[in-house]
């Protein structure tokens, strides 16, 4: 049980500040081959997309659900930022989110010594440097982890200050920052939970009127969080269907294996895959009651002997509770692939790695002055072995094919890598492959709309159009709302002349997606084929609205402003086309073109 406290005991002094900067230049080295790493799965979604860059972009990022891959607005304005300071270089993403990891890392340290927890810095060295944090960290798309981690230590220490002074501000701060977190990933809900914990773990009971009231509006703004993102991952992102069909039981057994799961790659964080094998859920197989079984026995346990020693428990109930939104009782996207993923367990591994930790200096504390210096030496040479691990498995976030062929290595049976690696040989033209790894995803899901799509892509860029037409109305008969494949039927279909059709399936592409600024401008184009130019320049307008870089829409609207005789509103689109591409010489040719007719116009007959 933790006492009183001095001021003396929650300093840093040089020495703590000496192992802090130490272990942000070993994170620095360990994470050096994800620095200059490509973009992977999903980045282009969670990316700043060309029509959201504008400041409206930015309201929309705020308060239009569905205009982001998810609705964490703080995480999404953080990559607008971003874009805008280094366009499309991941580099500078990638700096980042090692930056805010290795905040992280200091702020867990801060935490710890401030709850005189033993082992505060070896903890955050163990978080900085642990292998099963590479997904987070590696992975552009997980600034919604590595932000919100800092934003829910800053809230708690926030919260830490606020429970020893009753000062109003600092309470207002960590409510301030909890928002932020809850604004960059709903884990920040486990919250005050996590606080109401500390404080039984501090003082044996939390205080109604101290401890659970100032709690309350935490509680209610982290309920409210958590229920729209269980209607955003079920209404916008897609977390339902058959997949998704799980009773109560069948839920309890992921949910208990879940937790052995992540617990045992913290221990042995060996075969890390960036998408593990979905498991068969069965409530006819005995065996799987056992790890449910276990953990309910261990908490039994663990409650048992909380009075002598409560930090076991504590640390058990945080590693559950943090972990308890992705545990398979609410459905998020990504269980269609797998109930486990690293980077769930970010934020709840602390309560294992503190637990170590803590173990591990008060084992130390016992032992004579040289088996003190050999236990010291262990801990440094497992901190060097996380940091290779964290090295060895950076490698494999470099670029897109790198990882999805490191995962189908350790999960052959995963069709989403065949399919997203398909995807990824189509964009630099290597389509025979691509071809046989689509083909490959269809053999492992053959009602997987995705591949039909990709398959479609790889045979129309070898001029297999009927083909390609083919498995393109098999996607949209498996999905008839997915607009990527309309777009691509649709452009399949205008190559062959059949722009009636073509143009019926851009409509339907908007239907289905309004904001895509380039389905606008392939529909503008067979209405130009088909002598709609009027509907062709509102859609083209549509185009540069959502998307003002857009160099060609803003070309092809001024080519069809100067043909109607509206040669000022030309200019002005060859204008903005040149802001975008100063060296395009056919933009350039137009603009010339548009303002020598100006001219002859204004010369007085």
């Amino acid at each position: 049980m933790i006492v009183a406290e001095d001021a003396a005991a929650h300093s840093v002094g040089p020495r703590e500040w000496l192992l802090v900067a130490a272990v942000l230049v070993a994170v620095g080295v360990a994470y050096g081959p994800a620095w200059n790493g490509g973009f992977l799965w999903d980045d282009a979604a969670h990316l700043t997309r060309p029509e959201l860059r504008s400041w409206r972009g930015l309201w929309r990022i705020w308060f239009e659900p569905g205009a982001t891959q998810q609705h964490y607005p703080l995480v999404h304005s953080a990559f607008w930022v971003q874009h805008r300071l280094w366009g499309d270089n991941p580099s500078g993403y990638h700096l980042v989110n090692l930056g805010l990891h290795s905040g992280a890392a200091a702020m867990v340290a801060l935490t710890l010594r401030r709850l005189s927890v033993p082992g505060a810095f070896l903890a955050a060295a163990i978080f900085a440097l642990h292998p099963v944090h590479v997904e987070s960290v590696a992975w552009i798309s997980e600034l919604k982890n590595t932000l919100s981690a800092v934003l829910y230590l800053g809230a708690a220490l926030a919260w830490l200050q606020f429970d020893e002074k009753r000062e109003t501000h600092t309470y207002l701060i960590s409510l301030a920052l909890f928002v932020l977190g809850l604004c960059s990933k709903t884990v920040t809900a486990t919250l005050p939970a996590a606080l109401l914990l500390v404080h039984w773990w501090r003082r044996g009971r939390p205080s109604w009127r101290r401890d659970v009231v100032p709690l309350v509006p935490f509680f209610v703004l982290g309920t409210a969080a958590g229920l729209f993102t269980v209607w955003v991952e079920r209404n916008l992102v897609g977390a339902e269907g058959a997949a998704f069909d799980r009773t109560f039981v069948d839920r309890g057994l992921v949910a208990g294996r879940a937790a052995w799961f992540y617990l045992g790659k913290l221990v042995w964080p060996a075969d890390l895959v960036f998408i593990y094998p979905r498991w068969q859920v069965s409530q006819a197989a005995w065996w799987q009651y056992a790890y449910p079984a276990a953990a309910l026995a261990t908490l039994a346990v663990l409650w048992a002997l909380r009075r002598r020693w409560p930090g076991p428990l504590t640390g058990a109930l945080f590693f559950l509770g943090t972990l308890f939104p992705a545990l398979g009782f609410f459905d998020v996207y990504p269980f269609l692939f797998s109930f486990v993923a690293d980077h769930f367990q970010y934020l709840a591994s602390l309560g294992i790695i503190a637990l170590a930790a803590a173990g591990a200096v008060l084992l130390l504390d016992r032992l004579p002055p040289w088996r003190r210096r050999a236990g010291q030496a262990l801990c440094l040479g497992g901190l060097l072995t996380l940091a290779v691990l964290t090295w060895n498995q950076s490698h494999l976030y470099a670029d897109r094919e790198t990882l999805y062929r490191a995962t189908i290595r350790g999960n052959p049976g995963c069709w989403m890598a065949y399919n997203n690696l398909a995807r990824s040989l189509i964009s630099r033209g290597a389509t025979d492959e691509a071809i046989g790894l689509s083909s490959k995803a269809l053999e492992l899901r053959p009602d997987y709309p995705e591949a039909h799509n990709n398959l479609a892509l790889a045979l129309g860029s070898r001029g297999q159009v009927e083909e390609a037409v083919s498995h393109y109305r098999k996607a949209l008969e498996l999905d008839p709302a997915y607009a990527e494949a309309h777009n691509n039927l649709g452009f399949a279909l205008a190559s062959r002349g059949q722009l009636d059709e073509a143009i019926a399936h851009y409509r339907k592409a908007l239907e289905s997606d309004p904001g895509r600024a380039g389905i606008h401008y392939n529909l503008a184009m067979a209405l130009i084929g088909r002598g709609s130019t009027q509907n062709a320049i509102a859609h083209l307008r549509q185009a540069v609205e959502l998307q003002p870089e857009f160099v060609e829409a803003h070309n092809n609207l001024g080519i069809l402003l100067a043909r109607s005789g509206r040669l000022d509103e030309a200019i002005e689109q060859f204008q903005k086309a040149l802001e975008s591409d100063p060296g395009s010489a056919e933009v350039r040719r137009n603009l010339d073109i548009a303002l020598a007719g100006r001219r002859r116009a204004d010369v007085p007959r």
